[in-house]
């Protein structure tokens, strides 16, 4: 957490993030509207999402090495093949310029694909941070270890990181964050349903085998193992829900630091910012004070052993998928299959790519996007992304519930909202980062530690608004509510996403849609909050903010009732923001494209399907996406996102636009009763 920011993003799940193998599956994009795909055989008015994608979803099993295989697979997959190109190029090449990207994500990832010497090294380049662990004796030698791991990225019992003051959007402060966990989310660790115990039941025998990996007799291994899961659990039970942390407001408690020691006493707070690095700041903002109320009781009465346990664990199980291949193994069995459904491990280079886009992503994109995004395209985008932004303008214009002066801070906002795209227009600079050693894990803890300082720079500076949060090649988009701003990597600009070649009512149903969720979410129940400048400020009459809370809940209440796997149901409150922002995306994309024709003759029907068809079935054909029982249950209990058939559904029936173009009947499951359809914007 070096860095956090209140980014909303489209969340495809299908960054560079995604797992990807061996097996290579059909990369047949279509341009357009997908014909082949469709299952006309079922009602559109019934079931749409199938109607639009039903035989792609039969014909497309997921492959062994995934998760999850959909449009946004299909779209990373190709940006995969660039980026491997690129990769073993700058790999061979032994001319660079020294300080080049060439030279550095070469250097890189040469060490990541360097087998046999990650083979030989197995644990031992650790061994100096282990054993740094192993001299713990007492609270104040453990504080120094605790943060010198948070310098590379490692999370043991809270986070650290800069981010803007949430009040003042110009001011970059010091964060503390609750953390420490190994499974996804604190609910892992106090639900009690028969699957999430299974899943603790796991993870207990995963921890017990990397220590035995690490040489630890296997009885000792397996009670160390409950130590560290019954710290993990009285973390858990401290943190704050994923829900709770949706509201901004609930997160900001900017604490002078001759306070810190109030809020968790035993923590020598002067002593961990000098042990990271950072002079003492004069404001540092606690997430969540009862969470490190816990982590002050905890410092005073966890022996010091068990602590000294729990750090072995926290160090291994951050760094395991760059050692060798046991502790690969191990961990790709516990994160890939049992919790994802994953049966094959990918290929090393994958692995070491999705790494080094991680982890010098700006080096590996201006590579990226000199080989694979032109000025031509990202002038095209800007032209779609403006026309969309007008849209929405006229939308705020014309909605009926909010009264004018909500309006005016409104449009203020939007007018204020800055797009970036493609890339950013200042690369990140790297200088003084070294990756030649020849062992991967310390090239990339070097890379990690590189970012940690790089970040640290920042508290007390102005805010660097030129900075992206995202890499170039990521098939992704996000919303920076403390930026106001909407930002678009150029991995995502392609086909069939934004297609140069397809028809208008194509591009508007699918890129559109991305362009107008992104809008749309500085509007949604989180975006909202944030005024034309990034600030967190209420800008809304108490009259219209009853409003909006009351759409709101019709909203939460309609994907409450979606089931996203078995008996488990879509989480309505942890997904209200994506869910208003892609019903808001669709129908400004939708009147973005009617804007768009104004003047000019209809466009006629194409392979019989007329212009507000093809661009509902654009859209829900950006979403199609086959998955997992693992990784549905996975992304209901931790993603924002609702699973993709109700980010088509969802959105869809709330749209009379949408039952015009079907000639879909008021009882058609499609459409919505009018007194439970959602309209916000």
């Amino acid at each position: 957490m070096a860095s956090l920011r209140l980014r909303l993003a489209l969340a495809f799940a299908v960054a560079l993030s995604v797992a990807t193998g061996a097996q290579t599956p059909s990369l047949e994009i279509w341009h357009g509207v997908d014909l082949k795909g469709m299952d006309t055989s079922v009602p559109a008015c019934q079931d749409f999402y199938q109607y639009a994608n039903g035989t792609w979803l039969k014909s497309n099993p997921i492959p062994s090495d995934r998760s999850a295989w959909g449009t946004g697979s299909m779209v990373s997959e190709r940006n995969l093949q660039v980026l491997h190109d690129i990769l073993d190029e700058a790999a061979r090449t032994t001319t660079a310029p020294k300080g080049s990207a060439t030279e550095l994500v070469g250097d890189f990832y040469r060490s990541g694909m360097d087998e046999a010497r990650i083979a030989a090294d197995g644990v031992k380049p650790l061994a100096a941070e282990f054993a740094r662990i192993d001299a713990i004796t007492d609270a104040a030698s453990l504080q120094q270890v605790v943060a010198r791991l948070h310098t590379f990225n490692v999370s043991p019992v809270f986070q650290f990181g800069v981010n803007q003051d949430l009040k003042d959007s110009n001011k970059e402060i010091a964060w503390l964050y609750q953390g420490g966990l190994g499974l996804p989310d604190r609910d892992y660790y106090v639900k009690d349903d028969d699957k999430t115990k299974e899943i603790r039941q796991e993870y207990v025998k995963h921890i017990a085998a990397m220590f035995v990996l690490l040489g630890d007799a296997p009885d000792r291994s397996a009670a160390e193992a409950g130590t560290v899961m019954d710290l993990e659990t009285r973390l858990a039970r401290a943190s704050m829900t994923m829900v709770e942390q949706r509201d901004p407001a609930a997160i900001d408690h900017p604490t002078k630091m001759a306070d810190l020691a109030s809020v968790a006493p035993g923590v020598s707070w002067p002593r961990y910012f000098a042990s990271i690095g950072l002079t003492e700041p004069d404001v540092v903002n606690v997430g969540q004070p009862a969470f490190f109320k816990e982590v002050g009781a905890m410092w005073r009465d966890v022996p010091i052993a068990d602590w000294k346990t729990y750090l072995r664990w926290q160090l291994v199980d951050a760094e395991a998928s760059r050692l060798s291949d046991p502790f690969v193994n191990e961990n790709f069995h516990f994160n890939g299959t049992v919790l994802s459904g994953i049966t094959e491990l990918r290929p090393r280079w994958k692995r070491v790519l999705q790494t080094t886009d991680q982890e010098i992503g700006e080096a590996l994109g201006q590579l990226y996007v000199a080989k694979a995004f032109t000025p031509a395209t990202k002038a095209r985008a800007l032209a779609m992304v403006t026309n969309l932004k007008a849209a929405l303008r006229d939308r705020i214009q014309a909605v009926d519930w909010i009264g004018e002066a909500t309006r005016q801070q409104a449009l203020r906002k939007l007018d204020a909202m800055a797009i970036k795209i493609g890339y950013p227009d200042k690369w990140r600079d790297y200088t003084g980062l070294v990756v030649d050693n020849p062992s991967y894990v310390v090239n990339a803890m070097a890379a990690e530690a590189f970012e940690f300082k790089r970040n640290l720079r920042k508290v007390g500076r102005p805010v660097d608004r030129t900075e992206w949060g995202m890499t170039p090649p990521t098939v992704d988009a996000y919303n920076n509510a403390q930026f106001n701003e909407i930002v678009f990597p150029a991995g995502i600009l392609q086909p069939p996403f934004f297609d140069p070649v397809a028809d208008d009512a194509s591009n508007y149903g699918a890129m559109g849609a991305i362009i107008g969720h992104e809008l749309t979410h500085g509007f949604d129940d989180e975006g909202r909050q944030f005024d034309a400048e990034g600030n967190l400020k209420d800008w809304w009459t108490a009259d219209d903010a009853k409003n909006f809370e009351a759409r709101g809940k019709l909203m939460t209440e309609q994907f409450d009732s979606y089931i996203g796997v078995d008996d488990v149901h879509v989480n309505g409150k942890l997904t209200l923001g994506e869910n208003i922002a892609d019903l808001g995306g669709l129908k400004v994309a939708y009147y973005a494209l009617q804007k768009s024709l104004a003047g000019k003759p209809r466009p006629p029907a194409i392979d019989g399907f007329i212009l507000e068809q093809r661009f509902f079935l654009a859209f829900a054909e950006a979403w199609r996406r086959n998955a997992r029982p693992e990784e549905v249950r996975l992304m209901i209990a931790t993603d924002p996102h609702s699973p993709p058939r109700w980010r088509v559904i969802g959105p869809v029936s709330n749209m009379p636009e949408f039952a015009t173009a079907f000639g879909c009947k008021p009882g058609d499951l499609m459409v919505r009763p009018d007194n439970l359809r959602t309209k916000i914007w």
